[in-house]
């Protein structure tokens, strides 16, 4: 996408950083206003993430300004607010392409730009990842610096403050950029979020011009015996060994470039506060930053049937109407996974961790121990960072708590980072857990029900981002543990299918004359059926919208072998690899998980 001139005269010129600073600090201002302008223009054509990337622009154009990127070591957590900077770092014509096929990545990736330092997508491992680096940098002695910008919401995560509990002690020269636009994704909650809204509170006119006058008069005077514990208001940074700067300003240009020339050659640990407004400088965002967090196709146009996250959210409801047992936890996901209407409702039961996912689960686990009956709403790539806790503080006790992993199998459009493609291989070897993979809306409201009304360990839904098909929602009943449905009865072949790809494979099914069944269950697997199965078919095909190995498919194999039925069998699902970004509709196409696409693996597995 090539940048109008006329429009966009500075951030033509601006196209790289060593034009960047080139331009003459009175420039930069404006500078802003037309990347923010642009930025909006790009998003709202291509799509993606939107409020966050509004809201640095100045810590962005600063940052490059001052420091020597991609010497210097700059670390975004997240990557959601990363736009500005990809535009900033020569890659302001392949913009419009990015979370497309073959585009630019969703967030910061090494393989795409030098300029990206660490590749992310998953929340709070900036800081981590930046202290290795800092300190690397110290034993080389070439005056390296490393800045990781982090959001509130990032920073209410255990490894945030597990880093920052090293670095306090290491006291490597490290810079660490509290960017506080006073949310994550949704609105932030917690005690950490209580103790910046009394920090930002040292924002009134009259504290801040205050403290500007104190600043002008003490830091850039160079004096080098500055008195950090004015600084500090007894911030819990200061008393983590951080020398803490701030509340400030994050949409003052001239005064972040002040205070970063006199931060970049301070020795030690330091953190930089500065109060941002997510979506800045589009109203709607601004004014209601969490429906503008990303565009997607989704807010742009109306499907006429429920998403999958709107079926649980309404399940959930209806539950806790006749449960007041029901225990709903969350980390940050609230409206993703369609719990809006369930928080307003039931209050009480309800429970937003932040963005604590450890926490969310072994939280979850003292519900359980306690006789309440916890349903953790959470994605299948972020349930990878609480594996452990699953392990150890739930399947190991047989504590009886629902999980329900939404953006499971292809995601989409956010890439590899969140893809949702390991969840069978990793929970399936888990002692006493039960999973269960639904086809349909309708079977995933029934198998809710019967995850939550199981009574011996733990119990798994998972189910794909997006809307389901339209089948019609019947009244809960719980479904017989291990039970699989056979729809469609054919000869030689049968087609043992897990989860949603089951109307794709209709298709084959019917072109080859092939037995068709929903397994529903990886775990317990209906061992009966596939002993019925074996008897009457030459050909086993497994079908599932995750990795293969270790998948669904394996556990069919295994129990295959242990019997010593020795039949053919063809697992088709995702490959040993990180899927890219691209449409649900491109990624299975790809990987030939739509209904052509099924039927030729099968049929060239066939006649070699």
């Amino acid at each position: 996408m090539n940048v109008n001139f006329k429009k966009y005269p500075i951030l033509s010129f601006a196209n790289s950083v060593e034009n960047l600073r080139l331009l003459p600090i009175d420039q930069l201002p404006k500078l802003c206003i037309e990347l923010r302008e642009y930025l909006l223009d790009v998003v709202s054509v291509s799509l993606g993430h939107f409020a966050s990337g509004l809201g640095v622009i100045e810590i962005t154009v600063a940052l490059h300004y001052i420091y020597n990127t991609p010497f210097d070591n700059l670390l975004w957590d997240i990557g959601h607010q990363a736009y500005p900077h990809k535009i900033l770092t020569g890659r302001i014509k392949q913009i419009s392409s990015i979370r497309k096929k073959n585009g630019l990545h969703a967030f910061p990736c090494r393989e795409e730009s030098e300029y990206d330092t660490l590749s992310v997508g998953h929340s709070s491992t900036s800081i981590s990842a930046g202290l290795g680096m800092s300190i690397a940098a110290n034993k080389e002695g070439k005056n390296r610096k490393t800045i990781c910008v982090i959001g509130d919401g990032a920073m209410t995560a255990g490894m945030a403050f597990e880093a920052m509990n090293h670095a306090g002690v290491i006291k490597s020269n490290l810079l660490v950029i509290l960017n506080d636009n006073k949310m994550s994704i949704s609105k932030n909650v917690g005690a950490l979020h209580r103790h910046l809204k009394n920090l930002r509170q040292l924002m009134s006119i009259k504290n801040y011009k205050k403290i500007l006058y104190l600043f002008k008069k003490q830091f850039l005077r160079k004096n080098k015996n500055i008195k950090n514990n004015f600084f500090s208001f007894n911030s819990i940074f200061s008393n983590l060994g951080f020398k803490y700067l701030g509340p400030f300003d994050g949409h003052d240009v001239f005064f972040i470039i002040s205070i970063l020339k006199k931060i970049k050659d301070k020795k030690g640990p330091y953190l930089l506060h500065l109060v941002t407004k997510k979506g800045k400088g589009y109203l709607p965002a601004e004014l209601n930053p969490v429906k503008w967090h990303a565009i997607s196709p989704r807010k742009l146009s109306v499907s006429q049937f429920l998403s999958y996250s709107d079926v649980f959210g309404s399940w959930l409801c209806e539950v806790a109407e006749f449960d007041k047992k029901l225990i709903a936890i969350t980390p940050a996901m609230c409206e993703g996974s369609g719990m809006s209407k369930f928080a307003r409702l039931f209050p009480n039961q309800y429970f937003d961790v932040a963005i604590a996912e450890q926490h969310a689960v072994t939280f979850a686990a003292g519900f359980a121990i306690s006789g309440y009956k916890p349903v953790v709403a959470i994605y299948s790539t972020f349930l990878q960072r609480a594996y452990d806790q699953l392990i150890h503080d739930v399947a190991l006790q047989k504590l009886s708590i629902l999980f329900a992993i939404d953006r499971s199998g292809i995601v989409g459009n956010d890439g590899q980072t969140h893809q949702g493609i390991f969840d069978l291989a990793y929970l399936r070897c888990i002692p006493g857990i039960v999973i269960m993979t639904p086809s349909n809306e309708n079977e995933c409201r029934q198998m809710l029900y019967t995850g939550y009304m199981h009574n011996d360990g733990p119990s798994v839904v998972r189910y794909p981002k997006g809307n389901g098909i339209g089948t019609l929602l019947l009244p809960m009943n719980k479904i017989p543990l291990g039970k699989s449905l056979i729809k469609r009865i054919g000869k030689r072949i049968a087609i043992l299918n897990f989860g949603v790809l089951l109307k794709n494979a209709v298709f084959a099914a019917d072109n080859l004359n092939a037995t068709l069944v929903d397994m529903r269950f990886v775990k317990p697997l209906d061992q009966h059926m596939i002993l019925k199965l074996s008897y009457k078919h030459k050909f086993f095909v497994t079908l599932e919208e995750g990795i293969i190995s270790g998948g669904a498919g394996s556990s069919v194999n295994e129990f295959l072998m242990i019997k010593k039925i020795f039949l053919p069998v063809l697992n088709i699902g995702l490959p040993d690899a990180f899927i890219p970004q691209g449409t649900q509709e491109e990624i299975r196409h790809d990987y030939q998980l739509d209904e052509e696409g099924i039927y030729k693996q099968i049929f060239s597995w066939l006649i070699k």
